[in-house]
């Protein structure tokens, strides 16, 4: 099916084979978003969400959904991830949290997946520190941003 991996001759879904692929080291970074309203930021700035420390859970809980892709997303290999980074920056001008992800492993597939799903789980958590305060915030812009390793090589977002 024009070149979609996934996919066998027939069409349907598989686990890509790997196996005979070489383990490089591998490298991929994910950002999103997290927009919210100036007062529930400022709830964030002043450490006064009623849950608690708003980015550290959200840091925890992206290293956990990295960790957890293979078992959330079907076809993905399970990977020894030998590095999970989350930064969480507050941003007055969106306003709202930037969440960016680092994975890394060394290893016969790529940590794309990984670095994705961390980065949507750091999101969901910090809407759910805070949804008390505002449930209209938006998550939004989750994107692969850098890939390195592997036999396609780096690619990075334009």
């Amino acid at each position: 099916m024009s070149g979609l991996t996934h996919f066998d001759d027939q069409g349907a879904a598989h686990m890509v084979d790997v196996s005979d692929k070489a383990a490089t080291d591998r490298m991929a970074v994910a950002e999103g978003r997290v927009i919210m309203s100036p007062e529930t930021l400022a709830l964030v700035m002043q450490g006064t969400a009623k849950k608690g420390d708003v980015l550290g859970v959200a840091r925890l809980a992206g290293i956990m959904g990295a960790k957890k892709t293979a078992d959330l997303i079907p076809l993905c290999h399970p990977l020894p991830v030998t590095k999970v980074a989350l930064d969480l920056t507050l941003d007055a001008t969106l306003p709202g949290v930037v969440v960016r992800a680092t994975v890394k492993t060394s290893g016969q597939t790529g940590v794309e997946m990984e670095a994705l799903t961390a980065v949507s789980v750091a999101c969901l958590t910090v809407y759910d520190m805070l949804k008390a305060a505002e449930k209209g915030m938006q998550i939004t812009g989750i994107r692969l941003l850098l890939k390195e390793g592997g036999k396609s090589g780096s690619w990075s977002a334009k």
